[in-house]
């Protein structure tokens, strides 16, 4: 059982087979969405390419949403913490903070 994109039971009816599935409810989904995000990201890990970022980026977005976290909100705030602490973008790894 897991969470699956919402033509898959319409998709697997025109193929002739017959999907047992129900819609959940908005505690089951949260927590599906949250490990559809571990299984997105570790499909991603396995081979980073444009498919598997689209997946992984469509899961987040409905998080996102569920969350009633608006997407321009997200990249605002995210543009204004960059130009504060920086992105990850040059791999600084702290190792420890002297006294």
């Amino acid at each position: 059982m897991k969470l699956v994109r919402d033509r898959i039971p319409e998709i697997i009816i025109e193929d002739g087979r017959n999907p047992v599935y129900h819609i959940a409810d908005a505690k089951e989904y949260e927590r599906e969405l949250y490990r559809k995000v571990e299984e997105e990201l570790n499909e991603f890990r396995e081979e980073p390419c444009v498919e598997e970022a689209a997946d992984l980026l469509e899961v987040l977005y409905t998080l996102f949403e569920v969350h009633n976290l608006d997407l321009f909100d997200i990249a605002t705030t995210g543009m204004k913490k960059n130009s504060i602490v920086g992105s990850f973008a040059r791999g600084v790894i702290l190792e420890k903070v002297d006294a």
